[in-house]
This record gives structure tokens, C-alpha cells and sequence, in this order.
């Protein structure tokens, strides 16, 4: 009986974690570029209770009593346990924008952002304004003002005294060009860094929506460079909202919440069968 109270006491610490899961996952319903999370199971070990054995050597016939044919064994499991958090990369929606440096990405890309670390990131969250540098620059960057990078790994900058909202892009990211003073089109010769990874779901998640490149997800694809990748599209004035849906969250909720009762009523179950064997009397 101390084995079901252990399995149950596995079973509800794994459904609290899963609970959290799905509140994170709805607590950013409204996050821009957010992706949904769903925790995975699977089982402890196994404790043998009966081995298996082989055929004995007693005559089934004559004596059908003493014949040990166990080809199947007696195991009890010791309950389970959270083994991944899995992060899905499903498309979410798009919805337009007002901001020309606001940018949504359709299809498997990324953006490269640089942290404060010096070390570069990842997200879907194209949230982005322009920032005017000390060089009277104009430089795209993330609202906490990380820059964000083009296809070669530079600061996207427009040339002084030249704003973001004169700034044209095409559907893969590259910078058209801007208008002069003159009223004449200059074009510049610019991309929005995409890339891709070759299992995404392997990526570190960190904070402020960005993702960090692991060895489990495979190093960052440049789409520009490689010609075997599907192309992503980048899509100004617009911004991907979370791919979380509500409903399907609510329903795992209400599973998650059943399971964590089942959980604890198997332990009442075992609490009181042993009350019940402490109490007997010869």
C-alpha cells in the first residue's frame, strides 16, 4: 500500500506542474509571438512483484496444481513524472499594425536579436521601433532595445537623419530603400535576418518571449544562404499573435484539475485501508 501513496503523491506533483503549464499558456493569450507549451509524461520504474518463469517440468496433465507457466510477470509501477515542457511552433494569427517597424513572420523563421550578453537570440515577436543612436541613426530594436540584426549579422541602421517610417520592405525582409527630401526613391541594399532551425521544439526558451539556440535544436539556418529552406515571408505593419487556443487550454485544464483529485483520493483510498489494518483486533 506504500507503493500507491508514493504513485499518487508522483501523480499530483506532475499534474501541479502541468496546471502551471497551462496557466503560463493562457496567462499570455495576449503575448505577441508567443508559443503555447504542453508538458510531457512518462512513468518511473517499475518494481517486480512476481518474476516471470519458464515452463516446469510437472506433466500438465497429470498434475495441473504445481504447473509454474508464468510467461507473462507481475510488475507494479511507482508513478509517473513530467519528463519535457514541449513547445509548439504552430502559426499564429496576423493582425495588422499601425507601426511600420512592426513585423510578422509567416512560415518557420526567426528573428535574430542581440542581448546585452553579446550573444544573439531568437524570437517571433517582431514588436520592433526604431531607435535614434548617438550617429543620429535610425536603428531597428526591440522595445527593450536589444538591435536586431540583418541577414549578415549587422545592426540594421538607416543612413542619418532618415526615419523608420520612411523605410519600404518587401515580403522577405529586404529594405527597399526610403525617400529623400527631394522626393526621390533611394534604395539600400538590406535584409531582416531569418532563420530557421532544424528542430525548433529543442530551443531554450528565456525571457521576454526570445529563444536561445541549443544543441538540441541545431544551429540557426541562415534563409538568405540556404537555398534548401522553404522561405519565410516578412510581413510590416503586421505582428503574429500567440498561437494559444483557449478553448483546447480550458478543456486540458479541467483534465489536468480531475487528475490531481484522482491523485488524491487514491492516497484517502490508502490512508484509510492502513487505519483499517492498524485498527484489527485478534
Amino acid at each position: 500500500m506504500m507503493r500507491s501513496l508514493w504513485s499518487a503523491a508522483s501523480g499530483m506533483k506532475a499534474q501541479q506542474t502541468n496546471t502551471d503549464v497551462i496557466a503560463n499558456n493562457l496567462a499570455n493569450v495576449n503575448t505577441v509571438g508567443f508559443k503555447t507549451s504542453k508538458a510531457e509524461f512518462k512513468t518511473l520504474l517499475y518494481q517486480t512483484v512476481q518474476q516471470r518463469a519458464a515452463r516446469s517440468a510437472v506433466d500438465p496433465e497429470s498434475d495441473p496444481v504445481n504447473v509454474t507457466t508464468r510467461p507473462v510477470p507481475a510488475q507494479a509501477g511507482l508513478g509517473t513524472r513530467v519528463s519535457s515542457t514541449t513547445t509548439h511552433f504552430t502559426q499564429g494569427s496576423l493582425e495588422d499594425s499601425d507601426l511600420t517597424s512592426s513585423f510578422a513572420i509567416e512560415g518557420q523563421g526567426f528573428f535574430q536579436i542581440r542581448g546585452a550578453d553579446g550573444k544573439n537570440y531568437y524570437t517571433r515577436s517582431g514588436d520592433f521601433s526604431w531607435s535614434l543612436g548617438t550617429d543620429k541613426q535610425a536603428m531597428l530594436t526591440t522595445q527593450e532595445g536589444y538591435p536586431v540584426l540583418d541577414s549578415k549579422g549587422k545592426e540594421i541602421k538607416l543612413p542619418a537623419n532618415v526615419s523608420g517610417e520612411d523605410a519600404t520592405y518587401d515580403t522577405s525582409g529586404n529594405v527597399m530603400g526610403y525617400t529623400d527630401a527631394e522626393g526621390k526613391f533611394v534604395s539600400l541594399n538590406q535584409r531582416i535576418g531569418v532563420y530557421q532551425f532544424r528542430n525548433p521544439a529543442g530551443l531554450r526558451s528565456v525571457s521576454n518571449n526570445r529563444f536561445q539556440e541549443t544543441d538540441a535544436s541545431g544551429e540557426a539556418m541562415n534563409e538568405e544562404n540556404n537555398n534548401n529552406l522553404r522561405q519565410s515571408k516578412v510581413h510590416q505593419n503586421y505582428l503574429e499573435m500567440s498561437n494559444v487556443n483557449v478553448a483546447d487550454e480550458m478543456v486540458n485544464l479541467i483534465v489536468a484539475q480531475r487528475a490531481y483529485e484522482m491523485n488524491s483520493k487514491a492516497i484517502q483510498a490508502t490512508d484509510d485501508m492502513l487505519g483499517q489494518a492498524n485498527q484489527l483486533r485478534r
